[in-house]
């Protein structure tokens, strides 16, 4: 972590300097302003993920509005995969979360008992995270505490960004013809919201539903929701219980003979823990709501699926009934597939507003923050003049493929969970086909299968083979590194932050140790130097010299065989109002531990390669080291220079 750039600040280095968006953020009087570049509609983890990327850019104003009166308490999403850790990372709290959570180590089968098939017995046990998956765990958390460590980015940021509670979307209208916060949203108070009494009229450039299934701004730009239902009814409950069941502490998937399935999660806290259980069937036509279920129903269903063992509840701190269904939209934004050319996105959806599956594979939450991680850097891209507003096509272009490798994966999960378990997963000689099919998606419940295709965004794998482990579309894959100026050993990805910047890791070739005439030292000469190089382009005047693209290099030997101060300037770069001089970009090998990146992640060692990381941290390009015409015409797809802004 870097602080002090510009001067000694005592207290929390988590708190940034407010600036004069703090003040057009967040009126002292509560009054909201008549015009806004972002309106993001829903504080659940969409909209919050995107605000908290936004807040940290003054160049323009954001504000976030809720139909609810506050903060959201307890309930809903508990599952924080891998790659949504990851992310964490970038927005600085992931070793709060960390050091809070559950950690999903391992997950726990238990079906009918050969010998006595109405009571349940271990059937198998499963490590939950792959060996280098992720440098990062499997947590469980309630998805509040998720939302409060967003708000503290938030509350903490320059802009000092805090939610607008109590308001409800009423309308939307768009004008295709004008430029200006075309965007315009009527804003109705709920009757608690004592601030306000009359609808209130907002204009915006920009306008993102994160309002979930019963989504107003969906319905405003003409989205529906389209898919089935698998009229199945779930309880889900919160407990604090005492149980003889003996996985209790583990993530636990149990099917029973007739009574239907269970699945336990443990929670944050060491005592609380999730039961989502199977209930009844519904009629085609028939609405969960005319059950009236109640938590005892939930209750007495565990206890007859859990068999010879039962759970004696002493308080239900949340419960809620459902069905599972699964829903997408057509797009992700306001713009028919016939004017794409002619026009760009204005409004957007985002998570359960535009995709709505089964919770039991852990990717609402997930998911949702993904749309808008991918959403947040483009808009600040556009917003502040360094992309065309074209670029935002590409939200709906990359999101919406995802969302429906979601739900067909989601759709085959949820069924095979409700489904019985068959005769030839008794006999004792075979795998359940549940554990069979959890092994195999092993990689999409990470979150790790997401892996966009060709693009402006993401080259074609012509050099692929220089880096075969950091997939070009998929995620960079972290891996332990050293740095060079004073022997840290860390993490690489964690060198990057959500702050709408591009890296190039630039791993060096056989026998380069930085020097003049190697070709790291021949990479960094280009960029600081060329007319031609990105850096040059499209940097700003003024700005620090890695403002766009932050480069690092990594290198193949010992921290003790090479020496920081013959590495070239611009990896030791004099930044800030005192020219300080930026000691955290270099890199090299962990020898110590033996976790060589090089192997780890496929670096071709004879003559090193470039990977270019996008703002959200997935691969856009692998080139060779002296492509520099590759590098530049790269960039020029995407971004634009001062002049053309």
């Amino acid at each position: 972590m870097q602080y002090y750039l510009n001067g000694f600040r005592p207290g929390d280095p988590d708190i940034k300097p407010a600036d004069n968006g703090g003040s057009k953020n967040n009126d002292e009087n509560r009054v909201l302003p008549e015009t806004v570049d972002v309106l993001i509609v829903g504080c659940g983890p969409a909209g919050l993920c995107l605000a908290a990327q936004l807040s940290q850019f003054s160049e323009f104003t954001t504000m976030i509005v809720d139909q609810k009166m506050g903060p959201m308490e307890k309930g809903q999403a508990d599952g924080v995969n891998v790659r949504s850790m990851e992310m964490f990372q970038a927005f600085g709290f992931a070793d709060k979360i960390k050091r809070e959570a559950y950690w999903v180590n391992q997950t726990t089968f238990w079906a009918p008992n050969p010998a006595n098939p109405g009571h349940i017995k271990r059937a198998g046990i499963v490590q939950d995270v792959a060996d280098d998956q992720s440098e990062m765990p499997h947590t469980l958390m309630n998805q509040a505490r998720i939302h409060e460590l967003f708000l503290d980015v938030m509350r903490n940021a320059p802009t000092r960004l805090e939610p607008r509670y109590g308001f409800n979307v009423r309308d939307l209208t768009i004008d295709t013809v004008t430029a200006d916060h075309p965007v315009t949203v009527v804003l109705d108070p709920v009757k608690e919201n004592e601030d306000a009494a009359e609808p209130i009229q907002v204009r915006a450039n920009y306008v993102v539903g994160c309002d979930g299934a019963r989504s107003n701004v969906r319905k405003a730009i003409g989205g529906k929701l389209q898919g089935d239902a698998a009229h199945q009814a779930w309880g889900v409950m919160d407990i604090l219980a005492n149980t003889d069941f003996p996985d209790v502490r583990r993530k636990c998937l149990i099917q029973s003979s007739a009574e239907g399935n269970v699945l336990i999660l443990p929670r944050e806290g060491g005592y609380l823990f999730r039961m989502y259980v199977e209930l009844d069937k519904l009629n085609p036509a028939e609405r969960i709501a005319n059950r009236n279920l109640t938590a005892n129903d939930i209750i007495a269903a565990a206890n007859r699926i859990i068999l010879p063992y039962s759970i004696d509840v002493k308080e239900v701190v949340w419960w809620s009934v459902y069905e599972i269904g699964h829903r997408l939209t057509d797009k992700f934004d306001d713009v028919p597939t016939d004017e794409v050319d002619t026009r760009t996105p204005r409004v957007f959806t985002a998570g359960d507003a535009c995709h709505t599956h089964s919770p039991k594979a852990g990717q609402g939450m997930n998911v949702s923050m993904g749309d808008t991680f991918n959403l947040g850097w483009k808009l600040v891209h556009v917003l502040t003049g360094r992309s065309k507003p074209s670029l935002l096509h590409s939200y709906s272009a990359e999101r919406l493929l995802e969302a429906k490798r979601l739900v067909e994966t989601d759709h085959k999960w949820a069924r095979i969970m409700s489904a019985p378990p068959s005769e030839a997963e008794l006999d004792g000689t075979d795998v359940p086909r549940i554990q069979k099919q959890f092994i195999e998606n092993l990689e999409f419940t990470g979150g790790l299968a997401v892996r966009y295709e060709p693009s402006d965004l993401i080259a074609e794998p012509t050099y692929q083979h220089l880096a075969k482990g950091q997939v070009i579309g998929k995620r960079f894959h972290s891996a332990p590194v050293v740095r060079l100026a004073d022997a840290m050993p860390m993490q690489l990805g964690h060198t990057a932050e959500a702050d709408a910047r591009w890296r190039i890791y630039a791993f060096a070739g056989s026998g380069d140790i930085g020097t003049r005439d190697g070709s790291i030292h021949l990479l960094c000469n280009f960029l600081l130097n060329d007319p031609s190089s990105p850096i040059k382009l499209f940097g700003r005047h003024g700005e620090a010299i890695d403002g766009l693209i932050d480069v690092r290099a990594i290198f193949q030997q010992d921290f003790r065989s090479l020496s920081f101060e013959d590495m070239p300037s611009f990896l030791r770069p004099a930044k800030g109002k005192y020219g300080l001089r930026d000691a955290e970009k270099v890199f090299c090998v962990d020898h110590k531990t033996g976790n060589d990146i090089y192997t780890m992640r496929g670096i071709d060692r004879d003559i090193g390669c470039m990977v270019i990381v996008r703002p959200d941290q997935y691969v856009a390009n692998v080139l060779r080291l002296g492509d520099y015409l590759g590098l530049t015409d790269f960039f020029a797809g995407i971004l634009v220079g001062e002049a053309e802004h």
